[in-house]
Parts: C-alpha cells; sequence; structure tokens
C-alpha cells in the first residue's frame, strides 16, 4: 500500500524520508514565490478577463494540490500568462456582456481541462505533449505574448478598447483613441514598467512586482489619484473560496471543449517543458504522465474552488528554485502565502492601480518572445524556422486557438511528408575497411559495378511503402548492368503488412530481371513479418546478413561463377 501511495501522492515519499535540513530552504522559497504570487495571479486575471481576485484563488488550490501529487520540485503552479489569455479567448465569445456568466464558464473550463489532463495522465498518454512541436510552441508563444501585452494597453493608458486577440486591432484602436489617453494613468504605468525592468535586472530574485503594486498603491491612495480618473481594483472579497461545484450544461461543454483541449496540451507543455530542465539539472526523474495526472487534479480541486485553469510556470519556477526549493513542500508554504492574504490583506490593495498590473503583465511577457531561438532555427533547420515563423504569423492574422491549430496540422503534415520520404543512402566501402558509408558524404567510398548497398533509415509502413518501391526501380533503372541489390535493413525497426506486400512485389520483380537479392541487419520482430509474408523463403535464408561487408562478399562469391572482372570504382556524384 505504502508503494502505491508513494506513486500516486509523491509527496508522501518526500514526507516519509524529509531531512529538515530542507525545511529552511523550502519555508524561504514558500515565502518568496507567495510574495510573488499576490501581485502576479491578479494581473493574470486581468488578461483572462476575470476581477483580480480570481487571480488569488487560482493560486490557492491548484498550487497546493500539485505539490501533494506533482514530481517536480521547484515547479510552482498557478495562472499564468499563456493559459490566461487562452481562457479570455475562448470564454468572452460565449459569456457575452454577463460577468456572472463569464465568471462560470472559466470556471467550467478549468473542471473540463483537469478532467482532460487527468484522463491522459492515467491512460500514459504523456507522449501526446510531443506532437506540440518545439518550434510551433516558440512561435505561437512569441505571437501570444504581443497579443497580452498589447491587451494591456487599455489599463497602461487609461483608456476604453474593445476586447481582442489580434494584434493589429488592438493598435488601430489605440491609435484611433490617442486622443483621450489619462496621462497620470499612462505616467504610473510607465514608471512601473521602468521600476520592474530595472530591478530584474539588478537584483533578479528581489520581489519587484510586489514592490511597484506597494508604491502605485501608496501613491494613488495618498494622493487620491482615483478621484483624478486613475482606474484602481477597489474591493477585494475577502476570505478563503468556498467550495462549489461548477455550473454544466450540454451546449457550454460542446462550446468549450476546443478551448479545453487546447489550455490543456498548451498548458502542459509549458509545464513538462520548465520541469524537466530543473530535473535535468538535479539528476532525478519527472514522470509526464503523473505529471498530467497532477495538473489534472490541480484544476479539477481549482474549479471548486472557483479557479480559472492553471498550469506551471516558467518565471516562477526559477524563483523558487533561486529561493532554496528542494522539494514540494514550497509550494504548500507558497499556498498558505496565498490563504493569509484572502483572508487579512485583501483591504490593502483596493488603491492598486490597474495600469501596475498592466505593467507586471507586460514585463512578464516579454521574457516570452525567444529571438535567441529564432536565430537558433535559421541556423539549424530551415523547415523549423518558417514553421515557427508560420504559426507566428497565424496566431497574429487568426486568433489564439486558429494560429496553435494550424501550427499543429503544419506539424503533422511535416511529420507525414517526412514519413513517406524517408532518408535513405546508397552505400560504399571506405578504402581498406569493411565499412560502408553513403557515398554522397563519402566520395572516396568505393563501390562494384552491378552491385547496389542500399540502406533505408526509417521504419517500413503503409505511407512510404510505395516510395521504397519507386526508389528501387530508380536504382534498377539508373544502372542496366545491376545483378545484386543489398538491402541494409539495420534502421529498420518494424514492418506492417503492406510494406512487407510491396517487398515481396519489388524481391519478385528484381528476380525476374534476374537481379539477386541479399538482406542485411534484420531485427527480429522484423524478420518475423519477413519470414510470414514468404520472402525469407523467396529470397533464401542465406541472403540474410548481420553486417553489409558479409553480404557483399557473399554476393561476390555468387557472382564470381561467373566472368565477371568489374574491379572496384569511385561514383560520381551523378551515380548516386
Amino acid at each position: 500500500m505504502a508503494p502505491l501511495l508513494r506513486r500516486l501522492a509523491p509527496i508522501a515519499g518526500e514526507l516519509a524520508s524529509y531531512d529538515r535540513g530542507k525545511l529552511r530552504g523550502d519555508l524561504s522559497a514558500g515565502l518568496t514565490v507567495g510574495v510573488m504570487l499576490i501581485p502576479q495571479g491578479m494581473a493574470y486575471a486581468l488578461i483572462a478577463g476575470l476581477e483580480p481576485i480570481y487571480g488569488l484563488y487560482a493560486a490557492l488550490a491548484p498550487l497546493a494540490v500539485y505539490a501533494a501529487f506533482g514530481t517536480s520540485r521547484p515547479l510552482s503552479v498557478g495562472p499564468v500568462a499563456m493559459v490566461s489569455l487562452l481562457v479570455a479567448a475562448g470564454v468572452a465569445p460565449l459569456a457575452g456582456a454577463d460577468p456572472e456568466r463569464y465568471v462560470a464558464l472559466a470556471v467550467l473550463l478549468a473542471a473540463m481541462v483537469g478532467v482532460i489532463q487527468l484522463a491522459l495522465g492515467l491512460a500514459r498518454f504523456g507522449f501526446l505533449v510531443n506532437f506540440l512541436s518545439h518550434p510551433v510552441l516558440t512561435g505561437f508563444t512569441a505571437a501570444a505574448a504581443l497579443i497580452i501585452g498589447f491587451s494591456q494597453l487599455k489599463h497602461l493608458l487609461g483608456i476604453a478598447l474593445p476586447r481582442s486577440t489580434q494584434v493589429h486591432t488592438i493598435i488601430a484602436d489605440a491609435v484611433r483613441q490617442a486622443g483621450s489617453t489619462h496621462f497620470i494613468t499612462l505616467v504610473i504605468g510607465v514608471a512601473a514598467i521602468v521600476i520592474l525592468v530595472a530591478l530584474r535586472r539588478w537584483k533578479p530574485s528581489f520581489p519587484a512586482p510586489l514592490a511597484v503594486v506597494a508604491l502605485g498603491t501608496v501613491a494613488v491612495g495618498t494622493l487620491s489619484l482615483d478621484a483624478a480618473g486613475v482606474r484602481i481594483v477597489t474591493d477585494v472579497p475577502r476570505g478563503l473560496p468556498l467550495p462549489r461545484l461548477p455550473a454544466v450544461s450540454g451546449g457550454d461543454l460542446g462550446a468549450l471543449l476546443p478551448t479545453a483541449l487546447i489550455i490543456s496540451m498548451v498548458g502542459f507543455m509549458e509545464s513538462i517543458a520548465v520541469a524537466k530542465v530543473y530535473a535535468s539539472r538535479d539528476r532525478y526523474e519527472v514522470d509526464a504522465s503523473q505529471e498530467l495526472v497532477a495538473l489534472g487534479l490541480a484544476n479539477v480541486a481549482g474549479s471548486i474552488f472557483q479557479a480559472y485553469p492553471t498550469t506551471g510556470g516558467f518565471s516562477r519556477t526559477a524563483v523558487n528554485d533561486r529561493a532554496g526549493a528542494r522539494t514540494t513542500l514550497s509550494s504548500l508554504f507558497a499556498a498558505g502565502i496565498i490563504a493569509l492574504t484572502l483572508l487579512f490583506l485583501t483591504p490593502l490593495f483596493y488603491y492598486l492601480p490597474n495600469a501596475v498590473l498592466a505593467a507586471i503583465v507586460m514585463v512578464a511577457v516579454s521574457a516570452l518572445i525567444d529571438w535567441r531561438e529564432a536565430r537558433f532555427l535559421w541556423h539549424v533547420k530551415r523547415r523549423d524556422f518558417f514553421l515557427m515563423a508560420m504559426t507566428f504569423v497565424a496566431t497574429l492574422a487568426l486568433g489564439i486557438e486558429q494560429g496553435i491549430l494550424l501550427g499543429v496540422v503544419a506539424s503533422l503534415i511535416v511529420l507525414v511528408h517526412e514519413s513517406y520520404r524517408p532518408h535513405t543512402a546508397v552505400m560504399g566501402r571506405l578504402p581498406g575497411t569493411a565499412t560502408f558509408r553513403n557515398v554522397r558524404r563519402h566520395p572516396e567510398a568505393l563501390v562494384r559495378s552491378g552491385v547496389v548497398v542500399f540502406r533505408v533509415d526509417a521504419p517500413l509502413f503503409f505511407g512510404n511503402a510505395g516510395f521504397l518501391k519507386d526508389k528501387l526501380r530508380e536504382i534498377a533503372g539508373r544502372d542496366p548492368a545491376l545483378d545484386t541489390l543489398v538491402l541494409d535493413a539495420y534502421p529498420v525497426n518494424q514492418i506492417d503488412s503492406t510494406a512487407a506486400h510491396a517487398l515481396r512485389e519489388i524481391v519478385e520483380e528484381f528476380r525476374a530481371a534476374g537481379i539477386r537479392f541479399f538482406f542485411v541487419g534484420v531485427k527480429g520482430p522484423v524478420r518475423d513479418v519477413l519470414e510470414k509474408a514468404g520472402i525469407v523463403h523467396l529470397v533464401g535464408a542465406d541472403h540474410f546478413f548481420f553486417e553489409v561487408h558479409q553480404a557483399t562478399e557473399a554476393a561476390e562469391a555468387e557472382a564470381s561463377l561467373r566472368p565477371d572482372p568489374s574491379p572496384d570504382l569511385r561514383p560520381s556524384p551523378a551515380a548516386v
């Protein structure tokens, strides 16, 4: 029972062997992250289109639940900018101008995200995150950062702008209303940005967001700037959120399902990416499926306590780690800080200006635009760069959901194309060795007239069976003197019935043309299929070898029975 409990709730194992020497670091990290989460959570709630209090709710139950079930020690779960933007994009069109319905849909969305993640985790489907490729996520994140940043212009300028997830629309509306900018609000916002940037560069560990919240609140309250038109948070409800099941209707479930699926995958991708960074550095394992379970439970619990969808955040996790977090207990301490704030400190935020929260958001999301990654993709793989660029442009032009869906579809198309046309190589023997290499990369490699060694670097299945046949026929047509084909199948770890049928067809076709077939490096599971397909019997078991040089020597031995004085020749580029 104990091992099962530790697997389901890893914190049980942490507590059983907890070293008191870790307590100081966990407590320090919990206090630091808790203090950081207060202004950050309130700011991110504005992105989601919710009142600031819901950012604090989202920082309470999900953080505590993840601490019990997660496998990443420093990961800090709560509201994040990306998910907040996706919530706004999915909920706003359905809620209209009804704030109560907006809250109900956001809470229901958290429950749906939690159920999806929990189901995927229990089914051990953590691998699904691999279908959201890194270039797509980079492009989407950069575009979303711009959308998030520009969405805060209304709070920074003190003007009313229609809600939109398209940057060009936001900019056009802001330019039209530039004359209505509230000067004092703009000064407060710009000053907050300058302080945040300066503190981040001067002392990254300092809780800069809390500092600008304190300064902005004191300035507005002392000078009565709210009377001059500065928009403030006003009353923040006091007390812990009461448990309540989200209202469910079939129509809302169907309408929110696409958004829930996207948040489930994007949220998990963001969380597992940062979790793996610290796990690799500290040499411990992060279980992707257990992470899905933990995030799912965190979102389900959060929805019961009036939270909108949450996930692990990059910046908070970095702060948590730097502040000394050694176990997930640090997250429990951070949740305690949030609880104390909700119970006793919310009246202090009455005069907090919205412009300060907007500044916190803008500075936070600016780090999500990764120009270095774009340069890296340009130099390393142009195809991935264009995939990133396409996702970036599509997200900006079409919208959040459409952009990421288009990116995922494009990634799958690239995957299908690569599977359909796998890498292949004609092989030659390096002089003075028994080693065979791709003659395109090694022009010094020798080949024997009439003998072609061909390698395919992929599993063989219905998608590339036709390509394989075409490639082999192309080789045969290019060399009229071909009498032996050696198929290096070492990279082939799977073969399905369609590919086996195609391979048998090409073997029979070549044999009818007088071309012998040899197989090299066939793995056990692949050979089993070839046995059942009759290919081993057709070719002959003596035509299967472990090494390429063994097959070529056997081919030359057979060829020596016939007059064939052909020497080794160096291939020209045209020959391959």
